[in-house]
């Protein structure tokens, strides 16, 4: 629902406009000598006018606009790399914002309530195809550097533009060097085919033609079926809605492991905490290690690896709750997961999960995990 703009004072002061800022300013001039509410007898029938909540005044926004045109962008570019530089602008906000929150008594909670969101990557997009044929160039090159008459062994190229021939064409070339380990084994040659074998996975799971050269971002899981790619976002804040701690990590990670460094930013910025409120993956074993020993409190459903006897704890596989599986510490989900063992019996059921062999083959964290 739309209405009209009423023009208020903003404070007692407001006359120190007029000697502030001189008349030859541009934005003052523009003011003067423009009756901005033509915009709003323009936009009238885009709104609703007895239906809706209350609408931003179109002509407040149209002004926005206007500035975003007015600045040149050079001169935000220079304000964010020069000025900004070497800053956490992220944290300074939030610890402004807790300390005027904490002075102003609105936070009385020592409750913070954690939880992570995704935010897909949106630079550079190019097409899956592309990055493919790079990458199996990159590994033909070290081949070639190491082995010059390999130049016929190699299968033939794909020419056309199907991704589907150009996933097999790189399956078969993966293939053929893991065959012949005086090559598959050379590192700088090693190296490049699993980059290759990880494009090669990253895109078959990920059900897309087109994805990006954002070196940071990686796959991460919404639900068992659904991947991005990009990054999580995990915030704390009180029961009062004001964010206390932010930590932007890449897409796979796990929740649970950037509990302490939530709790502690929430502490650095003036926050007592003595209750922390979450899902299931902020209650495994070192995280409630953590909370004995800094004695608060976990309010949140247990996780599986507390609940279900987890056993590879050491090597850090992390539960992703949204996938309801585990993640391995190289971000790859599992596959699938089945209870052991019969019911109704002495001994309790217990659930095995099962991840990708092939992954497993090709992952540099394998030594010590298989």
């Amino acid at each position: 629902m739309i209405v009209q703009q009423e023009s208020f004072r903003l404070s007692e002061y407001s006359s120190l406009y007029d000697l502030i800022v001189p008349n030859t300013n541009l934005l003052r001039r523009i003011n003067d000598l423009i009756d901005f509410n033509f915009i709003y007898e323009e936009l009238q029938s885009k709104y609703s006018q007895t239906q809706g909540r209350k609408a931003e005044s179109p002509i407040r926004l149209f002004k926005y606009l206007l500035l975003k045109v007015i600045i040149a962008p050079s001169t935000l570019t220079k304000f964010r790399r020069q000025r900004l530089k070497d800053t956490n602008l992220l944290d300074m906000l939030i610890n402004r914002t807790v300390s005027i929150a904490v002075e102003q008594g609105i936070i009385k909670s020592r409750s913070i309530i954690v939880d992570a969101t995704h935010s897909l990557s949106k630079s550079n997009p190019i097409l899956a195809i592309d990055v493919l044929r790079e990458r199996s160039k990159q590994l033909r090159k070290s081949v070639y550097a190491y082995q010059e008459d390999w130049t016929c062994k190699m299968p033939v190229k794909n020419q056309g533009n199907d991704l589907e021939k150009e996933l097999a064409y790189c399956k078969e070339l993966g293939t053929l060097l893991d065959g012949t380990p005086t090559l598959s084994e050379v590192p700088a040659i090693k190296e490049k085919l699993n980059l290759l074998k990880e494009s090669v996975d990253d895109i078959e799971h990920a059900a897309q033609d087109v994805v990006s050269k954002d070196k940071d971002a990686k796959i991460g899981h919404k639900s068992q079926d659904s991947p991005f790619f990009g990054y999580k976002t995990h915030l704390a804040m009180t029961e009062e809605r004001i964010i206390t701690g932010a930590v932007v990590t890449s897409g796979e990670k796990g929740d649970g492991p950037i509990l302490p460094e939530l709790i502690t930013q929430s502490e650095q910025h003036g926050i007592d905490v003595d209750t922390v409120i979450g899902d299931a993956a902020y209650s495994g074993k070192k995280n409630l290690e953590l909370a004995q020993e800094k004695d608060i409190k976990i309010v949140a459903r247990l996780n599986p690896a507390i609940s279900q006897g987890f056993r590879k704890e050491e090597n850090e596989f992390d539960y992703n709750k949204d996938a309801d599986m585990f993640v391995c510490p190289a971000g790859h989900l599992a596959i699938r997961k089945a209870k052991q063992g019969k019911k109704n019996v002495a001994k309790n059921q217990v659930i095995t999960y099962y991840f990708d062999v092939e992954k497993c083959k090709s992952c540099p964290l394998k030594e010590g995990v298989l």
